[in-house]
């Protein structure tokens, strides 16, 4: 005992003075066999992770004590195996002990070292690894199941036994991906039975679950949720927390929820978390003080003096959760008080620098300089509520399995062949061992089966202490006796269903309560018909519905108004293209007799212009409320007159063709046919082909005015509706034919000199009318349905634009302006020798001087 004393005092008065300790120097052993050690000693916290763009060197600098003892319970269990005589006689284990600062990502090059060969620092790569001897023959750690998810699978390729001390996530019992992985702790899904048995025990049906965003916290939530379910009890929120890093401590969408729960009768809130993300949360809890409630704390931060020692915790209500149980350890304190001098001593500190192996100076670097500057004080403090069996139990377990592989007994180790990690498998599933007089046993999935002791925080000066109110061993007993709540008259919380929803939200049941349920909105397009509705009711066809309704509303039906914009903007188009055939047609009529309207075809082309005009007012039948009559009359009123203007227009350019093209002999009696009789013959066929067609068209598929309730949320569109665009198409074949042979005559027609060029002025029309309606075609095709009308009505009104600019109103221009133009030499050619050029024909807008 004066022993201790002096080298406590020691210890002391070294820190005191500001001498580093040596405890960086103490975390490897050599001996026979060597095991590996992945612990938390440091924090990432200030390591700059996110930020890494290379894969260089990544050290810890901040203290984690926790990891700290663990790595210490695991040289103590060394050196009580190698001073014993029963478990290794003759045998020396060692140790190479890591920091993993709880990061996949720091821990890999540890791990790497683990599996180089032994003596080296290369890993091999071979095709059987059987014979492969690495540096260690299995690895204790890690304590983060985050961490463990990524060593697990690098250390099962090589079957490389790993025992891990803390790691409870329930994938990690998988063993298909984690052959060689066990643990001396229970999994999450023992630790969420005994939470769901507790909320049973107590009658709290109602309740929140928080977790942080990681494998832990992800997948502890996961568990309890889907346990809890099935036991009837209502998760009403669910979130969550993201994990503190450098910077800040962001909850995210867990201050949304937290303000939930405080402001519903949710009063107790399950938080499966890591000691920093519950720290984060209780710091935001006790900052807004948010209403005390009960927190059903997991393993992870139960016991941890960072939220323990938070200010104000007492003010966040009752704590209690499960922890599992392990053996009394009493030698544990003395013996980190021993470690502790030691690394205090100069002369113990120099012995072990001349007996490192320095691997850890060209790999890995320094093994833990944090642990050089740790005073005893941060890292005694937590011995009271640490637990460090599992790290303990984990050492004997593989001391166990190597005892079994090399046939010892009480005189020794008979087998001398060197041992690979591979071989301590087979002996280790289900394996039973003992550690500090407790039995253990890895079952088929490498976990073992301890019990639970519920604890309840105490408080007595601003310190919490821990009392066993319960426990959990398959099933769970309660110690009522024991209870102390937060609440007035130390009075047993209620939390159980149900909140009323508002109006337009039914119940969905959650579980097998009908009394249990979370609030769901009525989409648009449903309703809330009575308030006890477990589902939302449809509205009708012709009615609609907001979000949260109560009731539908009937559909407005919905058209092409006339007093729309677009319409409005429409009309006024309208107004000024039929101004433009109007004013055409009269000057037209006004000089029939003069040799440019003889010339651009006489009372054919005053009928073109009437035809023009009627093809302008179709778009009137668009506006308004659709009916049958309108739906056919927009196609009539289109094509028949279009038909008229455009058969005219290829008889002017059939009387170009005639005059330019054929030979004299020709032109005489083909001119004859194409005025007069035979030209009016002309287009009354042609509009008998398209009337038949139309009649075709309008008998076979008519257009049917539809209403359709689906393309608008609130009302119900009317629109005329084409049977058939096929159909449709070929009632556009005869204009489109007729546009086509008047472009085919026209286009490769020579102007003569001194006279006007017809021919042009038509080639620009058709193209017009090409360029008009392949336009419409994807317009048509790409816009919503509610601007189709519009975009018809459009079509129509510049493509009738299109032919009067190109080819009507040049002419009206040489009419009132150029009046010395309209003369037969110009327009018709003057004289049998112009029998060729008479009614040749151009672009309207380009004129050729007149010879003097």
């Amino acid at each position: 005992m004066l022993g201790l004393t002096f080298l406590g005092l020691v210890a002391a008065l070294g820190v005191r003075l500001g001498a580093p300790l040596c405890l960086s120097r103490q975390l490897s052993l050599p001996g026979d066999y060597i095991l590996g050690g992945l612990f938390p000693l440091g924090s990432a916290e200030d390591t700059g992770l996110g930020d890494r763009m290379q894969p260089n060197a990544t050290m810890c600098t901040r203290l984690s004590a926790p990891g700290l003892l663990w790595a210490l319970a695991v040289m103590m269990a060394v050196e009580e195996i190698n001073n014993a005589s029963t478990l290794l006689p003759g045998l020396r284990l060692g140790y190479d002990l890591f920091d993993t600062c709880s990061e996949p990502v720091v821990a890999m090059k540890p791990s790497l070292v683990f599996m180089a060969k032994a003596g080296s620092r290369s890993i091999g790569a071979y095709c059987d690894y059987t014979q492969y001897q690495p540096r260690v023959l299995a690895v204790i750690g890690p304590h983060s199941s985050e961490v463990a998810l990524v060593t697990g699978k690098f250390f099962s390729f090589f079957l490389m036994p790993q025992v891990s001390y803390g790691a409870t996530t329930d994938r990690l019992s998988n063993r298909e991906t984690f052959p060689s992985f066990f643990r001396t702790v229970p999994s999450d899904r023992v630790q969420a039975t005994a939470m769901v048995e507790l909320l049973r025990g107590l009658r709290w049906n109602w309740v929140a679950a928080v977790g942080s965003d990681d494998e832990y916290g992800r997948q502890g939530l996961s568990l309890f949720s889907s346990l809890a379910n099935a036991k009837g009890i209502c998760i009403a929120y669910e979130g969550l927390m993201p994990l503190p890093r450098a910077g800040g401590t962001r909850l995210g969408s867990v201050q949304s929820l937290l303000h939930q729960v405080n402001h519903s009768s949710v009063q107790v809130v399950v938080v499966f978390s890591s000691a920093h993300a519950t720290y984060s949360l209780f710091s935001y809890t006790i900052h807004y003080k948010l209403s005390p409630k009960v927190w059903v704390a997991s393993e992870a931060w139960l016991t941890s003096s960072l939220v323990m020692m938070l200010p104000g915790m007492e003010r966040v209500g009752t704590v209690l959760g499960f922890l599992h149980q392990g053996a009394e350890m009493p030698e544990f304190r003395s013996y980190v008080q021993t470690r502790l001098a030691q690394a205090a001593e100069p002369a113990y500190c120099a012995s072990l620098e001349a007996g490192r192996l320095g691997l850890e100076e060209h790999v890995v670097g320094p093994r833990c300089p944090q642990c050089d500057r740790a005073s005893p004080e941060n890292v005694t403090d937590g011995l009271l509520y640490h637990q460090t069996f599992a790290a303990y139990a984990a050492v004997y377990s593989v001391a166990h399995a190597l005892h079994k592989v090399l046939l010892c007994n009480s005189s020794g180790c008979p087998t001398q062949e060197p041992v690979r990690p591979w071989q301590l498998l087979e002996n280790m599933y289900n394996m039973s061992f003992r550690a500090y007089n407790r039995t253990l046993q890895f079952d088929t999935s490498g976990n073992v089966d301890l019990a639970y002791d519920l604890k309840l925080w105490v408080w007595r000066d601003q310190m919490p202490t821990l009392r066993t109110v319960g426990s959990y061993n398959g099933s769970l007993e309660l110690q009522f006796s024991n209870m102390i709540w937060h609440t007035p008259g130390n009075q047993e919380p209620v939390s159980q269903c149900s909140r009323q929803c508002r109006e337009g939200q039914v119940r969905r049941v959650k579980g097998f309560h009908s009394c249990c349920y979370d609030c769901v909105d009525c989409k648009a397009g449903s309703y809330q018909r009575h308030p006890d509705d477990a589902l939302c009711s449809k509205c009708d066809q012709d009615q609609w519905s907001p979000d949260r309704s109560t009731r539908c509303f009937p559909r407005r039906p919905r058209f092409l108004a006339w007093g729309e914009p677009a319409v409005l903007g429409l009309l006024l188009l309208l107004g000024i293209v039929l101004g433009l055939v109007l004013m055409a047609l009269g000057l037209f009529t006004w000089h029939r007799d003069s040799p440019l309207v003889q010339a651009a075809g006489g009372p054919r082309a005053c009928f073109g212009l009437a035809c023009l005009g009627l093809v302008c007012l179709s778009v009137l039948l668009f506006p308004g409320r659709p009916s049958t009559a309108s739906c056919v009359g927009q196609q009539l009123l289109l094509h028949l007159p279009l038909t008229g203007c455009l058969s005219t227009l290829f008889l002017q350019a059939a009387e170009i063709f005639v005059g330019s093209e054929l030979p004299p002999s020709w032109t005489d009696w083909l001119h004859s046919r194409l005025r007069g009789p035979w030209a009016w013959l002309v287009v009354l066929l042609a509009m008998l082909a398209e009337a038949a067609l139309c009649s075709w068209y309008l008998a076979v598929f008519p257009p049917v005015v539809v209403t359709n309730w689906h393309v608008l949320p609130t009302e119900a569109l009317v629109h005329c509706r084409v049977s058939s665009w096929i159909s449709f198409g070929v009632v556009h074949a005869t204009n489109a034919m007729l546009a086509f042979l008047c472009f085919l005559g026209t286009f490769l027609v020579q102007s003569r000199p001194g006279r006007y060029n017809s021919a042009r002025s038509l080639t620009f029309a058709m193209l017009a009318y090409f360029i008009t309606w392949v336009s419409y075609i994807p317009l048509f095709a790409n816009v919503h349905m509610v601007s189709h009308p519009p975009v018809q009505m459009g079509t129509i009104l510049f493509c009738v634009l299109g032919i009067l600019a190109t080819f009507h109103l040049p002419k009206c221009y040489l009419l009132l302006w150029r009046p010395d133009l309209n003369t037969p030499e110009f327009f018709l050619g003057g004289g049998p020798s112009d029998a060729r050029g008479q009614g040749s024909s151009g672009v309207g807008e380009e004129t050729q001087g007149k010879n003097k």
